[in-house]
């Protein structure tokens, strides 16, 4: 039987599984942001999405689940005041400690004394310890999944790559200097807007050149999406 991890934003349950991936009941998240055909958005929206059967009150049921990236386009096309809310509490709240306790501690279960607090102290200590390989693959994966180049990015919504690297620019995001043009200044990849993939090339020369690619991350598109383009669709 499926492990589901339920837990709440704002009273509306989400149900979260962990299968090859870290899953969404994609009809809870479309819920939550305010779509009103839950299952028209998901599939116009959802390029992951998969069925599987899960346990309910009512017994065995099959329904749609979406991975990481699904959540983030959906959130990306929300008409919902709290969609960046939603947002950052997955990715600052839920996700991570999915990753690394395997579960979602709600903040009803906040240990109710001294005793409690060291024993549930002990048991993320044991699993933490045991599961850091685990965590730091899971996470290297992920940043890679999410992270998408500034051609990707900018055909998905809807402009080209050049227009949008000259619109970085001129709001002071990536430099224009020869050497480092297109290069996002460190602030903004400390932000976790951007992320550098580091590249090696051989020249005709026969050496090896080091370069570095513009990649946006997920905390990025959802940003650049909303300030630059938030002509969210329904």
């Amino acid at each position: 039987m499926s492990n589901i991890i339920p837990f709440k934003f704002n009273s509306a349950e989400i149900r979260v599984i962990e299968l090859t991936e870290t899953m969404f009941v994609a009809k809870d998240v479309a819920n939550i942001l305010g779509y009103a055909r839950s299952r028209d958005a998901i599939k116009q929206h959802c390029k992951g999405a998969v069925k599987h059967r899960l346990p309910t009150l009512s017994g065995d049921q099959e329904m749609q689940l979406i991975p990481e990236r699904d959540v983030y386009r959906l959130i990306m096309r929300s008409k919902m005041p709290e969609a960046e809310k939603f947002e950052d509490w997955v990715v600052g709240e839920v996700l991570p400690a999915i990753r690394k306790t395997g579960s979602y501690v709600a903040q009803s279960n906040i240990p109710q004394s001294f005793a409690e607090s060291l024993r549930l102290a002990a048991d993320l200590a044991d699993k933490l310890e045991a599961a850091q390989p685990k965590i730091a693959f899971a996470e290297a994966v992920n940043e890679a999944v999410n992270s998408i180049s500034i051609r990707d990015f900018a055909k998905s919504i809807g402009t080209g790559q050049n227009k949008f690297f000259e619109l970085l620019r001129d709001n002071g995001y990536i430099m224009s200097s020869f050497k480092d043009r297109n290069k996002p200044y460190q602030s903004f990849v400390n932000q976790g807007l951007f992320k550098l993939q580091e590249n090696v090339r051989t020249d005709q020369n026969g050496e090896r050149q080091i370069w570095f690619k513009t990649l946006i991350t997920a905390k990025g598109q959802l940003y650049f999406q909303n300030k630059f383009f938030n002509k969210k669709a329904a």
